[in-house]
């Protein structure tokens, strides 16, 4: 189709040129004029049209790497997180607080990892989000090689993002990077999900997107590094936990997909948002990743970015959050567990 609208723009343009300039007065120039103003429309059109998506990637050349042992912290390690609002000020603190470490963190609203990359790119949010102690400059941070663990995340929906945002390509120079400043450090990409909303069902594209799109991340940003990048699988854990809830009618408060998200201003469902219990299952899951420990018998009472506490799950629902992040994880290849 976008072949088409090329066709069509390259026709308007002659046109246009051959009723301008061929005839003088009378109606031709204003036929001109029209063509003119075809030509650009079909411009716009093209430009606008949806561009194929990236033939996919099979990773076979650096799957291997993820059969090496991981060498894992024996003891908390500075991490740092770049993302938007799926990462937040909560789940930094919450994990924090879980493992005992020093954290900082760089976010933006809906930010892509291109216009976290590049300076001239606009960073929506930035100077609320980044309004904390623990901001620090993304590159500067990585240069400082003050971290032992990078934890990155592209924006959603995650197609937009290869697609127009060319997330393939900056998940592999935040790798480069990270690695190039630091060879000592672990990388980590922290899977996400889709909205509730989104088609097909929400709980049928986690799977889905994990084979189809985070690991075209993953492979890039591998190969960039030239080691393994590690996964963060917090959408696989969130569908399995939810799979489990729903089937049987609840696990303790955890009734449905719906419980792990937040209300708008208004009261209704935020899509996309996680509430504490979810941001609690989400610093679990990158607990059990970077440090490689089981989280069963974490604490479930922990305390926001700004001091107030938490809404805690119930003992019931906090033991079964940590026993399926730790099946989950350890049945992920690509965790490296």
């Amino acid at each position: 189709m976008r072949y088409v609208t090329f066709l069509i723009l390259a026709l308007a343009v002659l046109a246009a040129l051959y009723l301008a300039f061929r005839w003088r007065g009378g109606w031709v120039p204003r036929a001109g004029l029209i063509a003119a103003a075809l030509a650009m429309i079909a411009f716009g059109s093209w430009r606008m049209m949806p561009q194929a998506m990236p033939a996919h990637d099979s990773g076979q050349d650096v799957l291997s790497l993820y059969e090496q042992k991981r060498i894992l912290p024996d003891g908390p390690i500075p991490v740092y997180h770049l993302g938007h609002s799926l990462v937040g000020r909560d789940m930094p603190a919450m994990l924090a607080q879980l493992a005992g470490h020093d954290y900082a963190l760089q976010l933006g609203w809906g930010t892509a990892l291109r216009e976290h990359f590049e300076p001239g790119e606009t960073i929506n949010g930035f100077a609320q989000e980044n309004a904390t102690p623990h901001y620090r400059d993304a590159h500067k941070a990585l240069a400082s090689r003050d971290y032992a663990a990078f934890v990155m995340t592209e924006m959603v929906d995650l197609r937009d993002a290869i697609l127009y945002k060319d997330a393939i390509t900056y998940a592999g120079k935040w790798a480069a990077e990270a690695v190039a400043d630091n060879p000592d450090v672990q990388v980590f990409l922290y899977e996400t999900w889709p909205r509730l909303d989104a088609k097909p069902d929400w709980l049928a594209r986690l799977p889905q997107d994990l084979d189809q799109l985070w690991s075209q991340l993953l492979w890039s940003a591998t190969r960039a590094a030239g080691r393994p990048v590690w996964l963060i699988p917090a959408g696989q854990v969130m569908a399995r936990l939810v799979t489990e809830a729903e089937a049987k009618g609840g696990i303790a408060e955890l009734k449905s997909r719906e419980d792990l998200f937040g209300r708008q201003p208004d009261g209704s469902l935020d899509p996309i948002h996680p509430n504490d219990l979810g941001f609690y299952l989400v610093a679990l899951t990158h607990y059990a990743v970077i440090y490689g420990k089981s989280p069963v018998g974490l604490p479930r009472q922990l305390m926001h970015a700004d001091g107030t506490p938490a809404r805690a799950p119930s003992p019931e629902l906090a033991r079964r959050m940590q026993e399926i992040v730790w099946e989950v994880v350890t049945s992920q290849p690509l965790t490296g567990l």
